[in-house]
């Protein structure tokens, strides 16, 4: 997926499809990854993720190889989704070099023992792995960066 290079000129709008929101908590937004040539041709794909898929575990929604049906994005980045009952956790290894961001879409969640709430992110620096835990029923979002 690509917007030819070209970068975000609104904030307004996203899709109007309530199946592309995260979830049934209605939250909706935009992601912007910029691309890693310049003067690609446009493109635009959208999958459906069903949300028992990433239930308790992490689903894999965005990729640059568009490995395990994820969205084929022109960036060394995985995106992952992530749904969460309270008490649940789980630990994502990082690859040496790799770094990672995690956007908190509803809830609350403990990154790293650091706790985030709805709409928080953070980028757990020096880290070997990730570990997200649910204080609430919550949703995320985990970037694992080049």
């Amino acid at each position: 997926m690509s917007s030819g290079g070209r970068r975000p000129s609104s904030r307004k709008g996203g899709h109007s499809d309530p199946r592309c929101r995260l979830a049934a908590s209605g939250f909706r937004g935009e992601i912007w990854i910029l691309p890693n040539a310049r003067d690609l041709p446009a493109s635009y794909e959208q999958r459906l993720f069903p949300v028992e898929e990433r239930r308790g575990r992490l689903q894999l929604l965005a990729a640059a190889d568009g490995r395990d049906g994820a969205v084929t994005i022109h960036q060394d980045v995985d995106l992952y989704g992530v749904l969460l009952d309270g008490g649940q956790q789980l630990r994502h290894e990082l690859r040496p070099g790799r770094h990672a961001w995690v956007q908190v879409a509803r809830g609350s969640v403990g990154v790293n023992g650091q706790t985030l709430g709805a709409g928080d992110g953070a980028a757990p620096s020096g880290e070997r792995a990730v570990e997200i835990s649910a204080r609430l029923p919550s949703e995320a979002l985990l970037f694992d960066l080049a």
